[in-house]
């Protein structure tokens, strides 16, 4: 249920007005946006429709929301939402590109490869240091160690980093290190893993399952929100189909439809959607092009010597003429790069 109130509302109407919702056992969310307040009610829509809200001084109305996420829907929130990641801002005019290997190689490697990011002209890094992979041989990375590696690559260069949680019990170390956390596509209906990064305010990246609907990709951002943390990030990073050639398929309209459902920013992986790496670029501007706020792209000095992924991981040269292209399609279409 949506409660609207008035313009010019005062901070002691909404107060009263939140107070009421909770002593009916109700859960109530305020959004302040450039024109209206509005409170977002989540319960029992039985209890709230039986009690007199249009009453209290301050609500204009009281509509009921359409969509199953309410949290994540723009009837909730009008107004496009962003996020800060230490200087950088993701979901305002300004397009964001993030790069780095695929997984933390060492510390030594980690600054190296944070160095050539930031040369580049990215403004955030990426690395796993805890590693999801489909064979149990496979390396599956260096866990805690490896963040604290990220941390000094951070302190290194001045780049926020975003690194992938995979186990709950993992969360509040990495809300404590990492400037933002990442869920992959085989996370994203785990929910007891969503409600754990919920209850941190830590940033979230939320990578759509490779089957999923937008609709369970945006109920499963719903999760984060309902515990409380408003900072999510939505991430298409193609889909699984019949097509073998690549490695996933593009979801490119994805994109405007997200945008359109909801207010969160919208970052894309190219990286994962294509698998290769010559398509990486085309792809991303792509992504750009419908309306993404940004990219996050696998990057490495030499990628034939990536432990992980190196078959879609661009070089420093690729990426350079990634982060250029993608300054001019930005350009083209109302937006402008870091």
């Amino acid at each position: 249920m949506l409660i609207v109130l008035k313009p010019g509302v005062t901070q002691d109407e909404i107060d009263h007005i939140v107070e009421k919702i909770k002593s009916l056992k109700l859960n109530p969310h305020v959004s302040t946006g450039v024109q209206r307040t509005i409170i977002t009610v989540i319960g029992d829509e039985d209890i709230i429709r039986e009690q007199p809200l249009e009453a209290l001084a301050g609500v204009e109305s009281v509509k009921s929301i359409l969509r199953p996420f309410k949290l994540v829907s723009k009837e909730t929130h009008p107004d496009r939402t962003v996020i800060k990641v230490g200087d950088v801002e993701i979901g305002g005019p300004r397009v964001v590109v993030m790069a780095g290997p695929c997984a933390v190689e060492g510390e030594a490697a980690v600054v190296e490869h944070a160095r050539m990011i930031k040369k580049a002209g990215a403004k955030m890094f990426r690395a796993g240091a805890f590693k999801p992979r489909t064979s149990p041989y496979s390396f599956q990375g260096y866990g805690r160690e490896g963040v604290m590696f990220m941390v000094a690559a951070r302190q290194e260069t001045g780049l926020p980093f975003v690194t992938e949680v995979m186990d709950p019990r993992d969360v509040e170390f990495l809300a404590e290190h990492a400037d933002m956390m990442q869920i992959g596509t085989r996370n994203m209906q785990n929910y007891n893993l969503l409600k754990e990064v919920g209850r941190m305010r830590t940033p979230v990246l939320l990578k759509r399952g490779m089957n999923a609907t937008i609709n369970e990709f945006l109920m499963s951002a719903e999760y984060i929100l309902a515990q409380g943390n408003r900072n999510v990030i939505l991430c298409p990073r193609g889909i699984r189909t019949f097509e073998d050639i690549t490695r996933n398929t593009l979801d490119a309209g994805a994109v405007p439809v997200v945008k359109e459902l909801s207010h969160l920013p919208v970052i894309c992986d190219p990286s994962h959607a294509m698998g290769i790496r010559d398509y990486v670029i085309p792809a991303g501007l792509a992504y750009i092009a419908a309306g993404a706020d940004g990219l996050i792209v696998e990057a490495h000095p030499n990628p034939e010597d990536a432990t992980s992924d190196g078959q879609q991981t661009v070089n420093y040269e690729q990426l350079t003429d990634l982060i250029a292209r993608v300054n001019k399609v930005a350009k083209a279409i109302g937006r402008d790069c870091y």
